[in-house]
């Protein structure tokens, strides 16, 4: 038996009520695959930062380098700056285990309704892969004169080709094990340094992958395509800042937030990824146990796929769509009236 430790991190809001579910549903895929788990928990969250003033302890990083993955619910909650929250938690891991992949699969599910009329499964099926550790998300910058009339802001971007280039080639390899084609979001016409580099380096990857079909787009008609023409995407690959907003378009058009998985990955495989799904904390349905678990256990099917079984990762996803194509039971951001815990027990069973 395939035996993993798992760092699970609960984190704020239905991060608490969606990982119970996803560990449902990884246990029954255990059982069925051998696959071991030993989970680990950690209650580092928005609350723990309320009680420390820290969002995970000095000694975090270390302690979870480790674990063969992270687990994790949601950041965030009212009463912590969204910017606090994210940086001392969830930004810092990325970087200190550079996963500098972040990958969201956008697939119209069978059971699910699409917002885009006359679409069906056959034309949202994509990939959005974003650079996850530079570009827009900097640390680099500061404020001076603060409070008065002179009050000035500046934020770096910072594009290395180091960077820019490893996830270009990520996403010109998975375009390979797909339908061969990739699409670059860009804004060189109004961003005059970064992204004509982005451009350049782009065009650099094109050339060493001739086998693979590529196009680039402005961000803001590229935000129109996804909704008017999602089926003209395979693979897209996207700065930090590009790459965060057209996911959550893109889980809009696949059927909602409570359905859009992600991984932060770490190709290398050096150090641990880190698995979470897209919805963030949800604060106004928190503790209500409405929130729909099928973002957090396709979010933990990338992990067991990530480990190596991809077996079991097609499993799980055909146990959520057998759910869901059956009519349920489903959360009410589908329609229906079932509780989280409703949903992970029939994917467990549907497994």
């Amino acid at each position: 038996m395939a035996h993993y430790r798992i760092a699970v991190i609960p984190g704020d809001g239905i991060g608490n009520e969606v990982m119970p579910e996803a560990m449902r549903v990884l246990e029954a895929a255990g059982r069925r695959f051998d696959i071991g788990f030993d989970w680990q928990h950690f209650d580092w969250s928005c609350e723990t930062y309320g009680k420390t003033g820290r969002m995970m302890p000095e000694d975090g990083i270390e302690v979870l380098r480790p674990f063969d993955a992270i687990l994790l619910g949601a950041v965030g909650f009212p009463g912590v700056p969204d910017h606090v929250s994210l940086w001392g938690l969830l930004i810092p891991l990325r970087r200190a285990f550079r996963q500098y992949v972040n990958l969201r699969p956008i697939r119209l599910l069978k059971g699910v309704s699409t917002p885009l009329a006359g679409r069906s499964q056959a034309d949202i099926d994509f990939v959005i892969v974003r650079e996850n550790n530079e570009g827009e998300y900097s640390e680099m910058g500061g404020r001076i004169y603060a409070g008065t009339e002179q009050e000035a802001v500046v934020q770096e971007s910072v594009f290395t080709r180091q960077g820019v280039d490893r996830v270009m080639r990520y996403a010109f390899e998975l375009a390979r094990t797909r339908r061969g084609r990739v699409a670059s979001a860009t804004k060189s016409n109004g961003i005059i340094h970064t992204m004509p580099y982005w451009d350049e380096r782009f065009a650099a990857a094109a050339a060493d992958y001739p086998d693979v079909e590529t196009e680039s787009y402005h961000i803001d008609i590229l935000s129109a395509h996804f909704v008017q023409h999602p089926d003209w995407f395979d693979v897209v690959v996207g700065s930090n800042l590009f790459g965060d907003i057209l996911s959550d378009l893109g889980a809009a058009v696949a059927g909602g937030m409570g359905l859009a998985p992600a991984a932060n990955l770490n190709p290398d495989r050096d150090h641990p990824s880190m698995f979470e799904p897209v919805h963030g904390s949800a604060p106004d349905i928190a503790g209500r146990s409405i929130a729909n678990p099928v973002a957090m256990i396709w979010t933990a099917a990338m992990m067991v796929d990530h480990l190596g079984h991809g077996d079991a990762a097609r499993a799980i996803e055909g146990a959520i769509e057998t759910v869901l194509a059956a009519g349920g039971p489903l959360t009410p951001d589908l329609g229906g009236s079932a509780s989280t815990q409703d949903v992970g027990k029939a994917v467990a069973a549907a497994l």
